[in-house]
């Protein structure tokens, strides 16, 4: 089944380059999507694909990298759809 997430995160993550730590981590898992940083210090991220692969980046992105400090998460659910310049990169 497939699903769609949002999820944006805040604490010290920009400074530990979180935003292309997930890229990589997004590509490793198979799912599709962005990840950008965001003018107010967070990260935003949208994961598309197989529920469980989208499951463990929403579980990777509230615990983030070594030397994160995620303090806040929120994660809301979005609609799949097709989307052709949708690719995380």
């Amino acid at each position: 089944m497939r699903t769609c997430r949002r999820v944006v995160v805040g604490g010290r993550v920009q400074a530990v380059g979180f935003r292309a730590t997930c890229a990589r981590e997004a590509q490793r898992a198979g799912v599709a999507g962005w990840v950008t940083n965001r003018d107010d210090g967070m990260v935003e991220a949208l994961f598309e694909g197989d529920a469980g692969a989208v499951d463990a980046m929403v579980a990777w992105m509230r615990q983030g990298p070594p030397g994160a400090r995620v303090e806040t998460h929120q994660t809301t659910e979005e609609e799949p759809g097709d989307r052709p310049d949708f690719r995380i990169g």
